[in-house]
């Protein structure tokens, strides 16, 4: 076989592969994640995420500046997905995918739940398209959280969303409305 076309093919071989390991979204510096909540009545919510890593960086009041929206992880922008209409925080949430946001302070946080999704992340352009700002809860977590970290906590027929990083955990309660 002559030579030209055995290396026009290992470059190709070559290409494909770079490809192929830069949509692995598994292999970024800060990989993908998910936190559910399922209800008793098998309905759920869930959370699709890129988890950063704090690599010793001061994060909220550094990195993530207090009192503007952060995109809430990495990447693409967080998205929140129920199949139940919810209260959350007190507010009405229909069923349906939405787009998480954040804006953080040092003692107090705004979630900001938005019906605008598929975008990357920021900048954030999209209050016009906001369903709610939502208080959340702040409190010191017992040791340092290297990755940023979104999980709930259930009981009691509610569902307690909880987002860790550095040592801030910020959180508010979701309820299925019935």
């Amino acid at each position: 076989m002559p030579k030209k076309p055995i290396v026009a093919l290992v470059c190709i071989l070559a290409v494909c592969a770079l490809a192929s390991a830069q949509q692995d979204k598994s292999k970024r510096p800060s990989p993908p994640a998910q936190a559910q909540c399922k209800f008793s009545d098998s309905k759920m919510i869930t959370i699709e995420y890129s988890s950063p890593r704090m690599k010793g960086r001061k994060i909220f009041g550094g990195l993530v500046p207090y009192g503007e929206v952060w995109r809430t992880g990495a990447n693409e922008a967080t998205t929140f997905i129920t199949n139940a209409d919810l209260t959350v925080g007190g507010k009405d949430v229909p069923a349906g995918k939405y787009t998480i946001f954040t804006v953080p302070e040092q003692d107090k946080w705004t979630l900001i739940l938005n019906k605008h999704t598929g975008e990357w992340g920021i900048p954030y352009n999209y209050q016009s398209e906001e369903l709610a700002r939502i208080p959340m809860q702040v409190s010191k977590t017992a040791s340092p959280v290297e990755n940023f970290t979104i999980n709930f906590q259930q009981g009691g027929g509610e569902c307690t969303l909880q987002m860790s990083w550095e040592n801030t955990q910020a959180s508010v309660k979701l309820s299925e409305k019935k």
